[in-house]
């Protein structure tokens, strides 16, 4: 069968190609319904990369956050018309230390293999998890990929950072700090959690938080156990240096934000402080089903998700792509969700 797939040939340029599919017993068929725009997407819409890797990379499908219904399931899985989540996230090898999201040898939709943005997905079974009663909203659910990148962070850290988890600090106000700093609250209640940040009026939707501190008027005397960075891009170098400032010896200070050029850290007071610092990127399955699980034992947490949905998009044509992206360039806050029509 032909399937439709709509590849961003240059940057602000989509078009439709069409390729072969071929049914097999292995792989589930979903018609993608709600799919989320992320900055990685922006990146390559805008040629924010650079242009070897514009080169390399174009034209490919975006998207990596979406749900779906699932067509044809021949391994018994799944129904038909049932609503999943899809992950990203392809491996083809297991390693017993190395998580799937590390291995240099799997693949990721929008990056190194065609995205969401198409007719169909053919995917294998365990690159599907199923949308829980409590995550009752699709425009919710859509960016359910972005949030698992939180939580895998979040187990990370729970992993490797000291018991001594009084104060937690989140550095960064837009989507990737709202998430982390929803969750931190969620998983360690009795911790005082601090989202540090630039803009008073994105701050003020941190409302489950215990306290809101700008960046330019840190008290010299407050200090944070942990850290978590959420920011990226050129102000990823001053935001990690600040944590630095700001965090108790042998605190772990956990990095999401991407950046596109070396960052220049204070590497002097990371050796005096003890300070342990861990890289996350991406999350696999086991993530997807632990937040899954935690929707499940917390349900008042999607609520706040919600408040997340900045704009929905019908997209019925090439023109109503362009329209979403453009949108969510300008955008305040919060998620641009494409009705994947």
């Amino acid at each position: 069968m032909l399937n439709a797939v709509f590849q961003l040939v240059t940057p602000r340029q989509f078009e439709v190609t069409f390729h072969q599919l071929e049914l097999d017993e292995e792989h589930v068929l979903i018609r993608p319904t709600f799919l989320s725009i992320c900055q990685a997407d922006q990146r390559y819409y805008q040629g924010k990369r650079s242009e070897e890797v514009l080169k390399k990379k174009l034209p490919m499908a975006l998207i990596h956050e979406g749900i779906g219904k699932v067509i044809y399931d021949p391994t018994g899985n799944y129904k038909v018309g049932e609503k999943v989540i899809m992950i990203p996230n392809e491996p083809f090898k297991k390693d017993e230390v190395v998580a799937e999201n590390y291995l240099r040898s799997s693949k990721f939709r929008g990056s190194t293999m065609d995205g969401f943005m198409q007719e169909y997905v053919q995917t294998r079974p365990d690159r599907l998890v199923r949308i829980p009663a409590e995550l009752n909203n699709d425009h919710t659910a859509a960016f359910t990929e972005m949030v698992s990148v939180c939580y895998h962070a979040i187990s990370r850290f729970d992993r490797t950072a000291h018991r001594r988890r009084e104060t937690i600090g989140v550095w960064g106000d837009g989507n990737m700090g709202y998430f982390t700093s929803l969750l931190l609250k969620t998983r360690f209640p009795d911790s005082r959690v601090i989202i540090f940040g630039r803009t008073g009026e994105k701050m003020a939707d941190f409302s489950f938080l215990d306290d809101a501190v700008f960046t330019n008027a840190v008290p010299e005397d407050l200090y944070v156990d942990h850290a978590f960075e959420c920011v990226g891009g050129s102000g990823a170098g001053p935001v990690i240096n600040q944590i630095i400032d700001h965090i108790n010896p042998e605190g772990t200070i956990s990095i999401l934000g991407v950046s596109e050029e070396p960052v220049p850290v204070n590497t002097r007071m990371v050796l005096e402080e003890g300070l342990r610092i861990i890289g996350t990127s991406r999350s696999g399955r086991a993530d997807f089903e632990g937040l899954m699980e935690l929707y499940h034992e917390k349900p008042e947490t999607v609520g706040y998700l919600e408040k997340m949905i900045s704009a929905v998009v019908k997209i019925n044509g090439v023109s109503d792509m362009n329209n979403a992206f453009d949108m969510d360039i300008h955008k305040f806050t919060g998620k641009t969700i494409m009705e994947w029509n």
